[in-house]
């Protein structure tokens, strides 16, 4: 079993950052993939980034060069740099996890957090 709670969303300007952060429980975390999803309102669920066990990363086209995914094995966490937010990231954030491979469909993501609001103002 894995547990994730989700940290870090918010308010903030077109341009600016954030940052989300995802605690997980579990000794074997670090084999695990974790992905970021993001839920916009009247949309579905998307991936905009994963990293696998071997720190592999995956980045939805729209995100690519603003957000970084990273994790910290011994912390038990992965985090989500935000940059350069626009309007269009809005939505609710969550982090999932599967064994080992990155996966894009949620389905594929055996647990997941509660989410975040992140929502980006013009």
């Amino acid at each position: 079993q894995v547990q994730l709670v989700e940290s870090g969303g918010g308010l903030v300007q077109a341009g600016g950052s954030l940052r989300l952060s995802c605690a997980a429980s579990g000794r074997t975390f670090s084999s695990y993939a974790m992905g970021w999803f993001r839920q916009a309102p009247g949309k579905e669920r998307e991936l905009v980034a994963a990293i696998n066990w071997r720190l592999y990363t995956y980045y939805a086209t729209s995100v690519k060069g603003r957000f970084t995914i990273s994790r910290d094995n011994a912390q038990n966490t992965v985090a989500l740099q935000m940059n350069s937010l626009k309007r269009e990231d809005t939505g609710v954030y969550s982090c999932a996890a599967r064994w080992q491979a990155i996966a894009t469909t949620p389905t594929d993501y055996n647990y997941w957090g509660q989410g975040t609001q992140v929502t980006v103002s013009s």
